[in-house]
């Protein structure tokens, strides 16, 4: 058999036994190549790859320096050498090294953290937990990633929080005095803008199950001055508590679970309360249709919703409803449909020790007082007192469309159907 020819079986037979796990045997063909084929880099990789296991590290570099030499742009190599000379103690050549597996692999997951470790060895701790970023960012799926990388991966999730909470009181304590001088002014957007690029705050955008407007804004909480009846919802509350109390005395068999998933259906993070009575709800809308019967057992929460300006598409909005969350029981972290339509709270029943997080910011429902926002921007709800929380909702329409966006919304979603039905 030609030379060449048996250099490529024995190759091929290494591989094979190094994915069985048969090192032993894949070292000794590997030396085989070696005597056929001194400068082949693939044997130099895996027995530098031996030695340095084996604790040889003057032989690993040897060896791994050759075969650098030979095969200057891979990637593998470069990596291997960063480890001889992390455990030379040598950063700088370490550093050098690492620098030539990411000119190879710029998304190289194990370089980028080499980087930030050695980063955090030389104290420029600031610039290491932006590599550990960098490297989480290009980390693969987590749950396959070998035990050994996992304390790796928690040491950069750690350099990273500390490193946020570092940079957003370095950068509030530089721009304290230019705030100082807009205290009269809302700077909440502003606030919020230096958590994200601080790394205090996590960036939240629209996301949607269904339809997606364009152009408007992600906004979570809005400013209650762009709902001038907020004010005759708020002053509806005794009224409306009185109706829910009733219903919950007398009709608590018409209130029924929200999260109703049929069989087939993925259920993500909605399994545990999938047709559980924890989340139940009391329709008086539901997709456009309203529930005459009962409509007529709250007559007075039915007027005030039909003063409002609710979302109005056929077969689709409005929904408006009880909605009761059982004590000791979490609305997992989700977002909404479309971003045609912003949803309005009303709280009824408010003990202490429950909230409400709709992207960064987190309140508390306080009874009587409503509020709105866009439920396509991630946001969960908990209730973890020892009594039921009750909150009418229902579902406005989003204040930056125009009248003939809303008209037009509604026949684009109401033809799409027609168009899948046909």
């Amino acid at each position: 058999m030609p030379n060449d020819d048996r250099v490529s079986l024995l190759c091929e037979k290494a591989s094979e036994a190094a994915a069985k796990g048969l090192f032993d045997a894949a070292a000794e063909l590997w030396s085989e190549v070696a005597a056929l084929a001194p400068d082949h880099p693939g044997a130099l990789l895996f027995l530098g790859q031996r030695r340095l296991h084996g604790g040889d590290v003057a032989a690993a570099k040897i060896l791994l320096e050759r075969a650098a030499a030979v095969a200057p742009h891979d990637a593998t190599i470069w990596l291997n050498l960063s480890f001889v000379f992390r455990a030379l103690g040598d950063a700088k050549a370490e550093m050098a090294a690492v620098q030539r597996v990411l000119e190879a692999d710029p998304y190289n997951f194990l370089g980028l953290l080499g980087k930030a470790m050695v980063l955090e060895r030389l104290n420029r701790k600031r610039l290491a937990a932006r590599a550990f970023a960098d490297a989480l960012a290009a980390m693969p799926n987590e749950d396959r990633l070998p035990a050994t990388l996992k304390p790796a991966v928690a040491r950069a999730r750690d350099a990273i929080r500390r490193n946020a909470g570092e940079l957003d009181a370095y950068l509030k304590g530089r721009l304290a005095e230019s705030r100082a001088r807009h205290a009269d002014e809302s700077l909440k957007r502003f606030d919020e803008c230096l958590g994200i690029a601080a790394g205090s705050r996590k960036l939240y955008r629209n996301e949607m199950t269904g339809l997606h407007f364009p152009q408007l804004p992600a906004i979570g909480f809005y400013e209650e001055a762009r709902f001038p009846w907020l004010g005759r919802a708020a002053d509806a509350t005794a009224a409306i508590q009185a109706e829910l109390i009733r219903l919950l005395e007398q009709e608590s068999e018409e209130f029924a679970a929200y999260v109703r998933h049929p069989p087939g259906v993925p259920l993500n993070q909605w399994a545990e309360l999938n047709f559980s009575p924890r989340w139940n709800a009391y329709f008086l809308w539901q997709d456009g249709v309203r529930d005459d019967a009962h409509c007529a057992r709250c007559p007075k929460t039915a007027a005030l919703l039909q003063s409002l300006p609710l979302a109005d598409i056929s077969g689709f909005a409005p929904t408006a409803f009880f909605s009761v969350l059982a004590p000791h029981t979490r609305i997992p972290a989700h977002t909404g449909v479309t971003n045609v339509r912003l949803i309005a709270h009303l709280p009824l029943i408010a003990p202490p020790d429950c909230g409400f997080r709709v992207g960064n910011e987190t309140r508390r429902w306080e009874q009587g007082k409503p509020f709105v926002f866009d439920d396509t921007i991630e946001h969960e709800a908990w209730n973890d007192s020892d009594r039921t929380r009750v909150v009418l909702i229902f579902d406005v329409w989003n204040v930056g469309l125009s009248a003939a966006e809303r008209e037009l919304v509604g026949g684009l979603l109401n033809n799409m159907r027609a168009y899948y039905n046909e």
